[in-house]
């Protein structure tokens, strides 16, 4: 394990798969068990922080970005805590339902009554004017989601991972030149036998939803989940 202080407010730390292994800590435990990503988050925290400026702040935060090699763990003080990219340990949406509250507020906000929803299959041009499509899938267990990264490989694309009242969401982002993509359709096509339709939006995940995985979900979890 290494530990680097990036500012007086930050301290990152790498934790290795080999590390993970000693805690008797998977992947899987730390995506999907709330319990234990809150002790193992603070065991980690009273191991570097030796001069306790973080364990004595109520405003500490983490934020974890699962890799190949482990897993890199930034660990946060006197933030902001309006900050959705960053995950307070010590806190969860039914504790807090003033949280759940502004999500409802911010879909009505941007809903359009007039057409139906949601809008979690969408096609639109990225900058360099190729065709991109985005399509927004729910899964009510991780294993759910296990089963469709064992099955889908992506031949253009992203894939990310969000955790957002208690469910997890993959965001597919499918590029191509052709207009009528067979290889697309046949993606989304396989993605839509093992997750569900969502009202979910991209902006909410965003927003209040906690990213677990980033560009490489479907890969990382072939790799972690064998």
């Amino acid at each position: 394990m290494e530990m680097e202080r990036i500012n007086e407010n930050t301290i990152r730390v790498l934790i290795g798969n080999d590390d993970l292994d000693k805690r008797g800590i998977t992947v899987l435990d730390l995506l999907g068990n709330h319990k234990q990503i809150e002790s193992f988050f603070y065991s980690i925290l009273e191991e570097v922080d030796k001069d306790h400026q973080f364990q004595n702040n109520d405003a500490v935060t983490f934020q974890v970005l699962p890799n190949q090699n482990g897993l890199e763990l930034f660990i946060s003080k006197d933030v902001d805590m309006s900050d959705n990219d960053m995950f307070d340990a010590g806190d969860s949406d039914s504790d807090h339902p003033e949280k759940r509250d502004r999500v409802s507020k911010y879909i009505a906000e941007h809903a359009d009554n007039n057409k139906p929803q949601p809008v979690s299959d969408k096609k639109t041009n990225d900058e360099f004017g190729h065709q991109k499509r985005t399509v927004i899938l729910e899964f009510d267990q991780l294993d759910d989601f296990v089963s469709l990264a064992k099955a889908l490989r992506l031949e253009n694309g992203t894939s990310d991972l969000y955790l957002y009242e208690g469910k997890y969401y993959l965001k597919l982002e499918l590029f191509s030149n052709d207009p009528v993509d067979m290889v697309v359709s046949d993606e989304v096509a396989i993605a839509n036998e093992y997750g569900k339709k969502t009202a979910v939006t991209e902006e909410v995940l965003n927003e209040y939803g906690q990213q677990l995985m980033e560009n490489s979900a479907l890969e990382l979890s072939r790799y972690y989940f064998k």
